[in-house]
């Protein structure tokens, strides 16, 4: 019940943000030109503060139990992306990208952290930054590879090498491994700045919902899928790996507990970038968002059954 009561309350928080954003563009505070404008601040500016920050005043502590959530995480995101390839291919091509993007990185950040936390304390976030260190390197390259559809090798590395958050990771990861501090007066604005990604999201979300024709999208098989997808086939397959090879403990929990949240906030940002169909990824985000209250408690029990949580 903790754990469902919690779920609803996060899920809420994201809804009222969305609805300011829907608000804002029905009350003409903001045009859909300036969305744009939003959206640059995010991905240049906000994602790459955001990004940095989760690395800093991070310890080596526990060091093994560490070690295993680094590994938890690359497993749990490479089978992720791969199931979303493989169903990607009876996706409708206009989409697919999306799909491919949503399917793969799920909300973990707000959806998962506080979750985490509730239920395991700081440890249960020392686990967690593990996995968000592996997310984001994944996101902004493979993930980014999505959206910008480039294929020759000299692309991707001038396109990650030119992405503000994989530039971000990179600082985070030198930051971490070298064990630097930096000063109060330039760690604070880094993580104020850092704060403003999932209302930012969200609000942006928003604006693209006020665009759509929900009706429309609800009735697209593709979005439906998705949350199938998203919610339900890559968690229980992701368990039913772990079971098999007898993962488990407090690292494996929080790294299943983060890869089965809703689709990432930032892809409608993307598809909005990228020229993408934003409506599909907006209505995707929203759609697996609230039935993550459902989904996300019932997904605890399981993998506690499963014996996970041992």
């Amino acid at each position: 019940m903790e754990l469902a009561a919690i779920t609803l309350q996060q899920v809420m928080e994201l809804f009222i943000l969305i609805l300011a954003g829907v608000i804002l563009y029905k009350m003409h505070v903001i045009r859909s030109e300036q969305k744009g404008v939003l959206s640059a601040i995010l991905i240049d500016f906000v994602v790459p503060c955001m990004v940095v920050g989760s690395f800093l005043g991070k310890t080596h502590d526990n060091m093994m139990e560490l070690g295993k959530a680094f590994l938890y995480s690359l497993i749990l995101c490479i089978i992720g992306i791969i199931i979303s390839l493989c169903v990607s291919m009876i996706i409708h091509k206009k989409v697919r990208d999306v799909f491919r993007f949503a399917c793969s990185f799920s909300n973990a950040a707000y959806m998962g952290f506080p979750l985490i936390s509730a239920l395991f304390g700081d440890t249960g976030i020392m686990f967690a930054s593990a996995y968000i260190t592996v997310f984001n390197i994944l996101l902004w390259t493979v993930g980014y590879m999505f959206f910008a559809n480039i294929k020759s090798p000299r692309q991707i590395l001038l396109a990650i090498a030119k992405c503000p958050p994989i530039i971000g990771v990179g600082i985070g990861l030198i930051l971490y491994i070298g064990n630097i501090r930096i000063p109060e007066f330039l760690a604070d604005p880094i993580n104020m700045a850092g704060v403003m990604n999932t209302p930012l999201s969200m609000v942006i979300t928003g604006i693209t919902v006020a665009e759509t024709d929900v009706r429309c999208i609800l009735k697209d098989k593709n979005l439906w899928i998705a949350v199938l997808v998203r919610l339900i086939l890559i968690p229980c397959i992701c368990t039913a790996v772990f079971v098999l090879f007898h993962f488990s403990g407090i690292p494996a929990v929080v790294c299943l507990i983060l890869e089965a949240c809703p689709a990432a906030a930032i892809t409608t940002m993307l598809a909005f970038q990228y020229g993408k169909d934003q409506q599909y990824a907006a209505g995707l985000v929203v759609v697996s968002t609230l039935l993550s209250i459902v989904s996300l408690p019932m997904y605890a029990v399981i993998i506690q059954w499963c014996g996970v949580f041992v």
